[in-house]
Formats: C-alpha cells, structure tokens, sequence
C-alpha cells in the first residue's frame, strides 16, 4: 500500500525547495504594491535607501503615469503616499520616493552578465495576487525599437507568464538579485523586461546632486 507523499520533501529536493523559498522571501521583503487611483495595481521595488531619510522604489512609467497620488503598500500591510521623483517614458521607468526608513532594498546584479537560457523569476501581482511567482528561461538579449530620442532600448526576452499587475515588479536570478524590471507582454508568451543596468543607470540620474 502506498504512503502519501510527504509535503517536506527531504534531501536534495528538500534543500532546493528551502532555497527556493529562502530566495521568494528576500525578493517580496523588497516588493511593494502600487495603488494608482482608479486605474488598478502594480509592482514596485525598493532599490536604494535614500541619502537623507526614506527610500526610492522603481517601477514602470505606464503604472504611475495616470495617477494624482501614488500609494505603495508595504510588506506588512501599511500603506504610505509617494513623491514622484523622476520618469523616462521611453525606457518605460519611473522612480518614486516614500518616506519610510528601515526598508530593505533589493539586491541587483549586473544584467550585462546575464545569459540566454538562464533561469529567471517575475515576482510581482497578477490579478492582484500580492508577491506572485513564476519562473522561466531567458530567451534573448536585444534591442526594441522606440519612439523617442535613443531610437532603441535595451531588453530582456524571456518565457516567464506576466499577467496584470507584474508590471514594475523585479526579474530576478537564481539568488534572488533583480536583473530586470518587468515591463509587458508579447506575443502572448513572450516576457519583457528592461535590464537592471539601464535601470540602474536611470536611477543614478535621477538622484545624482
């Protein structure tokens, strides 16, 4: 007769579930919910720890762009204002500030590093579902067109399901260091996301002087 199958699975599969999760945990301490008005929800990321008191958080242009008041909704369930500090239409990125101390910005790893069949997650809230994950493989590194003045932009391809409300919300590598901001959609079962080292470069930027 069969025994039912333990849900604490032991040895091997056992310690890579414990990192796993150990890796899901650190990513949603740095994961905040926007809420823009009436015009729904997405994901943020606090990045850096303010010079003076408070942090900045990272999400996309297309999230903050129709709302008077930014809120961000914190880990453990608190909700505080934000001040728009800079966006770049173009490159899909905005950058807020709240202020809050003791907030635990997320690591970033140089996505010049990154490879094509690489093992990616989009922690984010789809539909709504607060500190969602999914995973997948890196599926390209290349360049979109745009409308503006760069001409094009960097980005990552990947077959990670974004839905609703991943938008802002980090693309993160095995140990849990944000290598992109997830963006949008193609195709149906295409992922995009723009590179933590452009984001990077914007948020510098933005706060320098």
């Amino acid at each position: 007769m069969s025994q039912p199958t333990n849900p604490h699975d032991t040895g091997l599969p056992g310690a890579l579930t414990d990192a796993a999760e150990e890796v899901v945990r650190r990513v949603q301490r740095s994961l905040v919910v926007l809420h823009n008005g009436r015009h729904g929800v997405g994901a943020g990321v606090i990045w850096s720890r303010s010079d003076g008191a408070g942090a900045y958080i990272l999400t996309n242009y297309h999230v903050v762009a129709h709302g008077r008041q930014v809120r961000a909704a914190l880990e453990d369930g608190s909700e505080i204002p934000t001040r728009l500090v800079a966006t770049d239409e173009e490159i899909d990125l905005a950058l807020l500030r709240i202020e809050q101390n003791g907030l635990p910005p997320a690591m970033v790893a140089d996505s010049r590093q990154l490879r094509v069949g690489q093992l990616v997650l989009a922690v984010g809230h789809p539909w709504g579902q607060r500190g969602a994950v999914t995973a997948g493989l890196i599926s390209g590194l290349s360049k979109a067109q745009t409308r503006g003045t760069r001409g094009e932009v960097e980005i990552i391809r990947s077959d990670v399901r974004l839905a609703p409300g991943n938008s802002g919300g980090p693309l993160v590598n095995a140990s849990g260091a944000v290598v992109g901001i997830n963006t949008m959609i193609v195709g149906g079962d295409q992922g995009i996301a723009i590179p933590s080292h452009v984001a990077q470069a914007f948020v510098e930027q933005a706060t320098k002087g």
